[in-house]
């Protein structure tokens, strides 16, 4: 395969930043989208493209070495301020061609991208810093 990454967006001090067009782009050529989120935000609101990899941070150095390390992969956490820190991890674990998602998940869906939604894993709060158990506990 030929380097998805040439030419592909900046990088700074080492980590290749991609926008989250860029990112949808590469997926369709053979990237995969890592989302480094936690359960309690990936099952409630997703990315809807095809090569898509939930591999929540709290595990992450498990589960490195089950991917292949000539593949494809742009990492996202919520905001994209967490995620160039695992693109650096797992270039010092020899993977060469990873990314991080400009903006995260947050950028994805504001720029109206394909976002797959399960308003029954939706969370409960007035605001993202207060936020509450899933409602469909709360009948339990």
């Amino acid at each position: 395969m030929d380097d998805l990454f040439k030419n592909i967006s900046m990088r700074s001090q080492g980590v290749l930043s991609v926008t989250p067009r860029e990112a949808l782009d590469l997926v369709k050529q053979g990237a995969f989208i890592i989302d480094l989120r936690d359960r309690d935000y990936s099952d409630y609101k997703a990315f809807d493209a095809d090569a898509v990899m939930i591999l929540p941070a709290s595990g992450f150095d498990d589960h490195l070495d089950r991917l292949d390390p000539r593949g494809f992969y742009i990492l996202s956490d919520s905001s994209g301020i967490k995620s160039r820190l695992y693109v650096e991890k797992m270039q010092q674990r020899g993977f060469r061609h990873v990314a991080s998602l400009c903006g995260g998940f947050v950028e994805w869906e504001r720029d109206g991208l394909p976002v797959r939604t399960d308003v029954n894993e939706r969370l409960s709060g007035a605001c993202a810093c207060q936020l509450k158990p899933r409602e469909r506990n709360k009948n339990k």
